[in-house]
C-alpha cells in the first residue's frame, strides 16, 4: 500500500512506510526511551529494542573481527613485520581511486612511524589501464624485495609472474577467480574460498586489517607499535568513497575514523578539506561528496598518483599545492561528466524506447575513461537499473564501467564474460566492475550481459519505491531530533539515512539555484516554515511539479540535515521527492 496515497511522485516513485511489523518494533523501541522519529528509523533497519542503545554507539573493539579470520593474513603480516625488521626495499603498487589511494596511505604512515619508506607505484588510467601489469610489476621488482599490491592484483595471474626473484603480497578486496595469483599472499575476503562474512570490507580496512596483526606481532616481540587508530580516517575516507556498505564493523571504522578526521591532523585532508570549503563536521557526506570526487580527479583526468601523494605526505606545502591541483582537476572532470553524461543517457532513453530491458548501456568514441564510471551511476540511478558506459579508443577497444542495483552481482556476471571471450578482461564486486571489450563485440557483450542480469532479475522492479520512515511537521524538524537521528549514522550505502513525509505543505517561495536545482520555503500554515533544497530538481521533475501545483499543496520527502552558512545553524530538509495533492487518485 502505497504511503500518503502517493502512487507515483515527482520522480516516477511510489511512497512506502513501514510494514506492521516494522510498526510493532518501532512502538518497542520508542518504549526504551528513544525518541519515536529515530524510533521509526531503527524498526526500518530491524534494531530490536534490546540492542538499540549498543547500536547507536558502535564500538570498534566490539565489532573488528580477528584479522587472522582471514585466509594469509598470518604470512603477509608477519613477511611485512620482517620487512621492516630487516629495513628491506618495499614497494606498493596501488588502484588510482581513493581506495588505493587511502591503502597505500595505511602502509606509508604504518612505515614512516617505524622509520621506513616505501616507494608508491600508481597505473596510469589510460595507458596502463587498471592493476598490476608485466613491465611495471617487473620494473619494481629489480629494485625492490617486497611488493605490496593494494586494491589490486586478485586476478593478476600474468602481471605477478614478472616479480620474479621478490616476494609479492595481495592486499585487495575484489571478486576473485578460481586460481589465485603467483603471490607469497593473497589477504582478500572476496577469495572465492573466504566464507563471505567480511565481504563488504573495502581494500584499505583489508589493509587496516593486516596492520593491526602486524601490530600484535610487533607487541609480542616487545617492539613498538605505530597507533593505528589515528589512521581511521584514511579507513573511512575509502569505505564511503569505495561505496562500502556501512554495516559491521564498517560502520564502527567510519564513525570512528569521522572523530580523527575532525582533528585534522593529517595534512593531506586537512589541505583538501579547505579547498573543498568544508563547514561544520565531517560526516559521511563529506567523504563522499567533497573530498572523495577530488582525491579520485587525479586518477581520472591527471597524474594517477596525486591522490596517494595527497594522502601520505607530511609535509604541509606538498600538500596545499596537491590539494589545488587535484580541486582544479575535479572542476576540469565535471565539465567533461556533464558531456558525457547527456550523451550517454539519449542512448539509453533510446535503448529503452525499442522495449524494456534488464540493464542500459552506452558507448561513445572518445568519451574520457576517467568518467565512464560516474556516468555510469548517473544512469543506474536514472533507470533503476544495471548500467554500463564505455568509451572507444584509437585501437579499436572500448575502455568501460558498470554499476549495479541492489539484488544484482554485477561482478560475477563480468567475470562470465570475461572468460566467455565476449570481454577482452573484466572484473570488480557486486555493485561495481570494469571492462575493456572490443568495438565490434559490444552489441553481443551486452546483449549476454543483459541475459545474465534478468535472471537476477534486473530491470524487472520498475521504478524504485522511496521508503519512508515516518510523518513529521514543520515544528518537530528542530535542530535536537537531527542531532538524535545522526546518532543512527554514520549513513551511505546500505545504511539509509533516515527519510520522513511531510504531508499538505504549500511552497511559499521557490527559487532556481546553481545548475538545475532548487531552493523553496515550506509551510503548513503554522509559524513554523522549512526550508529545503532539491538538488537536480529540473533533471528529476521536481521543479516543474512545483511549478504545477501553483502554491497548491504538496506531500514532500526527504532527509533532515543541518545547513551552516557564514557561522549560522539551521534545519534544512534535502528534498527527495514530492507529489501534487491534486494530482493524486483519491483512495
Amino acid at each position: 500500500m502505497s504511503y500518503l496515497g502517493v502512487t507515483t511522485s515527482a520522480t516516477g516513485r511510489r511512497w512506502v512506510g513501514l510494514d506492521p511489523a516494522a510498526e510493532r518494533l518501532a512502538e518497542a523501541i520508542a518504549q526504551t526511551g528513544q525518541p519515536p522519529a529515530l524510533a521509526r528509523h531503527l524498526a526500518r533497519r530491524g534494531v530490536l529494542p534490546e540492542a538499540a542503545a549498543a547500536f547507536l554507539a558502535p564500538k570498534l573493539r566490539d565489532l573488528l573481527p580477528d584479522p587472522l579470520s582471514l585466509r594469509d593474513m598470518g604470512i603477509a603480516a608477519s613477511r611485512l613485520v620482517a620487512a621492516v625488521t630487516r629495513g628491506e626495499r618495499i614497494a606498493i603498487f596501488a588502484d588510482y581511486d581513493v581506495d588505493g589511494g587511502s591503502s597505500a596511505a595505511l602502509l606509508v604512515w604504518w612505515l614512516r612511524g617505524l622509520g621506513q619508506r616505501a616507494t608508491i607505484y600508481v597505473p596510469d588510467r589510460i595507458d596502463e589501464g587498471y592493476g598490476p601489469n608485466a613491465p611495471a610489476i617487473a620494473e619494481l621488482a629489480a629494485g625492490h624485495d617486497l611488493i605490496i599490491c593494494v586494491d589490486c592484483g586478485t586476478l593478476s595471474h600474468e602481471a605477478l609472474a614478472a616479480g620474479k626473484g621478490t616476494d609479492i603480497l595481495v592486499l585487495d578486496h575484489h571478486l576473485g577467480g578460481e586460481t589465485l595469483p603467483p603471490a607469497l599472499a593473497v589477504v582478500n575476503p572476496n577469495r572465492i574460498d573466504e566464507d563471505g562474512a567480511l565481504a563488504h570490507l573495502c581494500a584499505a580496512a583489508v589493509v587496516f586489517l593486516t596492520l593491526v596483526q602486524a601490530n600484535r606481532l610487533r607487541r609480542d616481540a616487545g617492539q613498538s607499535q605505530p597507533d593505528l587508530m589515528a589512521m581511521l580516517d584514511l579507513v573511512a575516507l575509502a569505505t564511503v568513497a569505495d561505496v562500502a556498505p556501512l554495516i559491521g564493523v564498517n560502520r564502527a571504522l567510519v564513525q570512528q575514523g569521522l572523530k580523527v578526521l575532525r582533528d585534522r591532523n593529517r595534512p593531506g585532508l586537512r589541505a583538501l578539506s579547505d579547498v573543498a570549503r568544508m563547514d561544520g563536521p565531517p560526516g559521511s557526506y563529506h567523504l563522499g561528496y567533497l573530498l572523495g570526487p577530488r582525491i579520485n580527479a587525479g586518477g581520472r583526468i591527471g597524474a594517477a598518483d596525486l591522490g596517494a601523494r595527497l594522502l601520505s605526505t607530511d609535509d604541509e606545502h606538498e600538500a596545499a599545492a596537491l590539494a589545488e591541483r587535484l580541486d582544479t582537476l575535479n572542476g576540469e572532470r565535471r565539465a567533461i561528466e556533464a558531456e558525457v553524461t547527456e550523451a550517454a543517457r539519449d542512448q539509453a532513453e533510446t535503448l529503452l524506447s525499442q522495449g524494456d530491458a534488464p540493464l542500459v548501456w552506452a558507448a561513445g568514441e572518445g568519451w574520457h575513461p576517467g568518467v565512464v564510471g560516474i556516468v555510469a551511476s548517473r544512469l543506474k540511478e536514472a533507470f533503476n537499473r544495471p548500467a554500463v558506459v564505455i568509451g572507444l579508443r584509437d585501437d579499436g577497444l572500448g575502455q568501460g564501467s558498470a554499476r549495479s542495483v541492489a539484488g544484482v552481482d554485477l561482478g560475477a556476471a563480468i567475470q562470465r564474460l570475461a572468460a566467455e571471450g565476449l570481454l577482452v578482461k573484466g572484473g570488480g564486486h557486486r555493485v561495481a566492475a570494469g571492462l575493456t571489450v572490443e568495438a565490434d563485440k559490444i552489441e553481443p557483450a551486452m546483449a549476454r550481459l543483459g541475459e545474465l542480469l534478468a535472471r537476477q532479475g534486473a530491470g524487472a522492479a520498475g521504478p524504485r519505491d522511496l521508503s519512508i520512515d515516518g510523518t513529521l511537521m514543520p515544528r518537530a524538524a528542530s535542530r535536537d531530533l537531527v542531532a538524535a537521528l545522526e546518532n543512527a549514522g554514520p549513513f551511505g550505502q546500505g545504511a539509509s539515512a533516515p527519510r520522513f513525509a511531510f504531508p499538505d505543505l504549500r511552497a511559499v517561495h521557490s527559487r532556481p539555484v546553481g545548475e538545475g536545482h532548487l531552493k523553496l520555503t515550506l509551510s503548513d500554515g503554522g509559524p513554523v516554515r522549512l526550508d529545503a533544497i532539491a538538488f537536480r530538481a529540473t533533471e528529476s521533475g521536481i521543479a516543474q511539479a512545483v511549478d504545477r501545483a501553483a502554491g497548491g499543496p504538496l506531500h514532500v520527502a526527504g532527509r533532515l540535515e543541518i545547513n551552516r552558512w557564514q557561522g549560522r545553524e539551521t534545519v534544512q530538509l534535502k528534498l527527495e521527492d514530492l507529489a501534487v495533492v491534486s494530482e493524486l487518485n483519491p483512495v
